[in-house]
C-alpha cells in the first residue's frame, strides 16, 4: 500500500464555527461567529498553540496572535449541504453531500408519532421539547419515578432522545423501545438522524446519567471515504462518538469518551500505535455542554483547556503524519438565533515538514477533507469534494 502519509489525524472540534457563511441568513443566523463572539465575551480567548499553528491567519481572533512563520496550512471551508447538524456535517466531511437536510423538531415531536411511541412502548410519554438532557432530568426526573412515564426529548440536532431511570425501566426494555422509534422515525416522514437511549440512575437532585446510553443512528446514505479505507484494510480508529454519528460504517476500531480531555487522551493513545490508515476524533464538549448550554464562558475554557493538550499531540506527530483540525459546524453561544449556527468553520493541516504554512483556496465543502484522506491513501476518490493534499506536501507551502 503507497501512502503518502502513513498516518492522517484528523480532529473535529465539534461546533466550533469561525465566522457567518455567506448563506447564514438563510438559516436565522446571519453575524454568527462562535469563535468571534466567545474571544469578544471573555475579552481574548488565550490560545497559543492554535496561534503558531495559524488560526489567527485564516480570521483574527481577539488574544491569538497571528503567526509569522504559522505551523500549518490554514483555510477557511464552507458547508456545501443543506444543514447544519452533526450528521450532515460530519458526513460531508468524509465525502458525502446532504440535499435533503435532516429534520429537527423545536417545538417538540408530531402528536402522532408520540401517539405511535406509546402505544408501542405501552407507557406514557412526558416532555416531548428540545432540552438539556440533565435540565430534563431535573425537572421530570421524579414525575417519572412517580408513573414511569417515559421521559422524550430533543435538541438542535435531529435526534430523538429517550431517558429512563434504570430501576424503572430496564436497560434492555429502553433498547427495545429505542429500536421500535428508530423504525418509526428513517423515512422521509420524520427523518431523524439519530434516536438515542439515555438510562439514568439517583435520587431526585441528583440524577445521573450512565454509561449504557446507546445511538441509533441512520446510515449514511453513500459510501463514504471510511468504507473505502476499511475496505482497502486500513485501519479506521473512531474516537468519541464518530461511531455513531456514521453507524459504525467504516469503521475498524471504537474508542468511546467521556469528555474532550478524555478523548485527547484517546488521541495520544492512537499517536503511540503502529498502523496505516486514519484516526478520527470529535470533541463533543465544545458543543453539548457549552454551545447548546449558552455558555461562553465555560466554551472559552474548553477552548483553552484543548489548546494547552495541542503540544502533547505535536510532540507525537512523525514525519510521515498528517494532523488535520477542523469542526462540522458552528453554535454561537451568544447569537441571537438557534442553538447551531451556519459558519465557515476552520482548516488546519500540520506535519513536520511544514517550515512555513500558508493559505490553501477557500474550500467550498467540507468534503475537501475526505478528497485529501483518499487521495493519500490512494482509495477510490469520493464524486465530492476536491483534494487539498498536493498543496500541503509541498515544503513550507513554497
Amino acid at each position: 500500500m503507497n501512502t503518502s502519509f502513513k498516518r492522517i489525524f484528523l480532529i473535529v472540534m465539534d461546533s466550533v464555527g469561525i465566522g457567518a457563511s455567506p448563506d447564514a441568513v438563510q438559516y436565522g443566523d446571519e453575524n454568527a461567529d462562535t469563535l468571534g463572539h466567545i474571544a469578544g465575551h471573555r475579552g481574548s480567548l488565550q490560545m497559543p498553540n492554535m496561534g503558531r499553528l495559524g488560526l489567527s491567519n485564516i480570521r483574527k481572533l481577539p488574544g491569538i496572535e497571528e503567526a509569522e512563520t504559522p505551523l500549518a496550512h490554514f483555510a477557511k471551508m464552507q458547508e456545501a449541504s443543506a444543514g447544519k447538524d452533526t450528521m450532515t456535517g460530519h458526513w460531508e466531511l468524509m465525502g458525502l453531500r446532504i440535499n435533503a437536510p435532516f429534520r429537527t423538531f423545536p417545538d417538540g415531536f408530531p402528536d402522532e408519532l408520540i401517539t405511535e411511541l406509546k402505544a408501542a412502548s405501552g407507557r406514557n410519554i412526558v416532555g416531548n421539547k428540545p432540552a438539556s438532557g440533565t435540565g430534563i432530568l431535573d425537572e421530570l426526573g421524579e414525575h417519572h419515578l412517580r408513573t414511569g412515564d417515559l421521559i422524550v426529548y430533543t435538541s438542535a440536532d435531529s435526534v430523538l432522545q429517550i431517558a429512563a431511570h434504570e430501576n424503572i425501566v430496564s436497560v434492555e426494555e429502553l433498547y427495545r423501545i429505542c429500536e421500535t422509534a428508530r423504525e418509526l422515525t428513517k423515512d422521509e416522514k420524520y427523518m431523524v438522524g439519530r434516536v438515542i437511549a439515555r438510562p439514568f440512575t439517583g435520587e431526585t437532585g441528583s440524577f445521573e446519567r450512565t454509561p449504557n446510553r446507546r445511538d441509533y443512528a441512520l446510515k449514511p446514505f453513500g459510501r463514504t471515504v471510511m468504507n473505502e479505507l476499511k475496505d482497502e484494510d486500513f485501519e479506521v480508529t473512531a474516537i468519541g462518538k464518530i461511531t455513531d454519528i456514521y453507524d459504525g460504517e467504516g469503521v475498524t476500531t471504537t474508542l468511546k469518551t467521556t469528555s474532550n480531555m478524555d478523548g485527547m487522551d484517546k488521541l495520544l493513545e492512537t499517536m503511540d500505535a503502529d498502523f496505516t490508515g486514519l484516526s478520527f476524533l470529535n470533541l463533543v464538549d465544545f458543543d453539548a455542554e457549552y454551545g447548546h448550554r449558552r455558555d461562553p464562558d465555560g466554551y472559552g475554557e474548553a477552548l483553552e483547556a484543548f489548546d494547552e493538550r495541542l503540544p502533547e499531540v505535536l510532540e507525537k506527530v512523525q514525519d510521515d503524519d498528517l494532523l488535520i483540525i477542523t469542526a462540522d459546524h458552528g453554535n454561537d453561544p451568544v447569537h441571537h438565533g438557534s442553538d447551531h449556527t451556519r459558519e465557515y468553520v476552520p482548516l488546519l493541516v500540520h506535519h513536520p515538514a511544514v517550515k512555513k504554512g500558508m493559505p490553501l483556496p477557500l474550500r467550498e465543502t467540507f468534503a475537501d477533507v475526505g478528497a485529501a484522506v483518499a487521495e493519500n491513501f490512494q482509495v477510490k476518490m469520493p464524486s465530492f469534494g476536491v483534494s487539498f493534499l498536493k498543496d500541503v506536501q509541498k515544503q513550507g507551502g513554497q
